[in-house]
């Protein structure tokens, strides 16, 4: 039987770009069987967060969005990072039989340092818990993008590292599998990101959805000139969420002319408010019910620590310290 691993990072409210990039993949792998498990990364974001209450607040809002737009906590195991302090332990079992050389060679931590980020030992050693968490629930398969494909080969490494140096089979190796990531631009253009302030969040409604969806960047064609779909901003969003249908339809006004950007805009924002109508509303019940979230959060590391326990235990048995 496959085993799914996928860390989230706790941004906050989360947007298109987050839904389309990894939490549509997350649902739907659902329904290829198999164990899958999710997790909050709070002790990751520790790297760079320095607001307590801030990260507590990411972390609940994740859990919502996830729960609200369709995790399934029979076929899903989602949970918070910290809630399992075993990935602790297994990371400084790792870090004793992985050389300083690997870690050096990681793209995200010269990624980091170069955009000025001070280079604490944490963001040193990030791969190492990253590679713990992948190998604590013996996962076999790790969904990722182009750019997170180093960390899964860092992972291979150590635990034939671990392996070797102790003569025991405790981690098996696992593989990646590329994501399908479509082009999600932000209302400027560039990539959707909160770096940027060019998001859409999922769950926004009304006025500031509204004011979100009218400030697209367009070209500057009037009304009545044919316009190339291909190109627009509008319509790429559009594309995500609707059908194939939708698209013809869409695409045939934008070459027929006498069809503005604001009317596009329009379409955009009704496709919006209707894709995520019922997870807007669970959203604002989960909202209103923190110590149901709390409890479903507890309740699912269990689950993982149960996983989790087995292996660390192997691990120890490994090393001589059971």
């Amino acid at each position: 039987m496959s085993t799914y691993l996928s860390g989230i990072q706790p941004s906050g409210m989360q947007h298109l770009g987050n839904y389309f990039g990894a939490i549509r993949g997350h649902i739907e792998a659902q329904e290829r069987g198999g164990e899958h498990f999710y997790f909050i990364a709070d002790y990751h974001a520790l790297t760079t967060s320095r607001d307590p209450s801030a990260l507590r607040e990411r972390v609940r809002e994740t859990a919502v969005t996830y729960l609200a737009l369709g995790l399934d906590p029979e076929r899903a195991t989602l949970f918070r990072h910290s809630d399992v302090p075993e990935v602790c332990e297994i990371t400084w079992l790792l870090s004793c039989v992985t050389g300083m050389g690997l870690l050096e060679r990681a793209h995200s931590f010269k990624d980091k340092t170069t955009k000025g980020i001070k280079p604490s030992v944490g963001l040193f050693t990030y791969p190492v818990l990253m590679a713990s968490d992948i190998l604590i629930y013996q996962s076999n398969i790790v969904p990722v993008g182009q750019d997170q494909v180093q960390h899964v080969e860092m992972t291979q490494d150590m635990a034939e590292y671990f392996n070797n140096a102790y003569g025991e089979e405790v981690f098996i190796r696992p593989e990646h599998r590329l994501t399908s990531t479509p082009k999600v631009p932000g209302i400027d253009g560039q990539k959707m990101s909160k770096s940027y302030g060019n998001t859409i969040e999922i769950f926004a409604r009304g006025k500031p959805l509204k004011k979100r969806v009218m400030a697209v960047v367009t070209d500057s064609k009037g009304l009545e000139e044919p316009k190339d779909p291909t190109t627009c901003n509008v319509f790429t969003l559009f594309s995500l969420l609707a059908s194939e249908g939708e698209k013809m339809e869409l695409a045939e006004k934008y070459r027929g002319g006498g069809f503005g950007y604001g009317h596009a805009k329009l379409e955009l924002l009704a496709k919006i408010e209707d894709y995520f109508a019922s997870a807007r509303e669970r959203q604002e019940e989960l909202q209103n019910d923190p110590d149901f979230v709390e409890d479903f959060l507890l309740t699912n590391a269990k689950l993982a620590r149960k996983e989790a326990r087995e292996t660390l235990d192997a691990a120890r048995k490994a090393c001589g310290i059971d």
